[in-house]
């Protein structure tokens, strides 16, 4: 059985950083594509930023160059560095598996002060 657990959100001044965790536990493949998500309160979830089996990653234009995904097969974790925090990324955040289904954390608040 595949579980996500997403770990690192808070409170934080706008400018300031954040990483999140996501601990992935079960039969998890490599390959799989993981990736973080986030929603706001009022509006859909949304993609942040994608990583492939192979380390290829793909953002969100509205956190390109802010934020950076990254994963560690060994330990079956992936993260996420956010730099230059705006107001407008206060939301909760998912971490994402594919594989063959969706797989959802609980998900992370992240709260962004101006």
């Amino acid at each position: 059985q595949v579980q996500l657990v997403e770990s690192g959100g808070g409170l934080v001044q706008a400018g300031g950083s954040l990483r999140l965790s996501c601990a992935a536990s079960g039969r998890i493949f490599s390959i799989s594509a993981m990736g973080w998500y986030r929603q706001a309160p009022g509006k859909w979830r949304e993609l942040v930023a994608t990583i492939r089996g192979g380390g290829s990653t793909s953002y969100a234009d509205s956190v390109k160059g802010r934020f950076t995904i990254s994963r560690d097969n060994a330990k079956n974790m992936v993260y996420l560095q956010m730099n230059s925090l705006k107001p407008e990324d206060t939301a909760v955040y998912y971490c994402n598996l594919q594989q063959g289904l969706d797989y959802w954390g609980q998900g992370t608040q992240v709260t962004v002060s101006s």
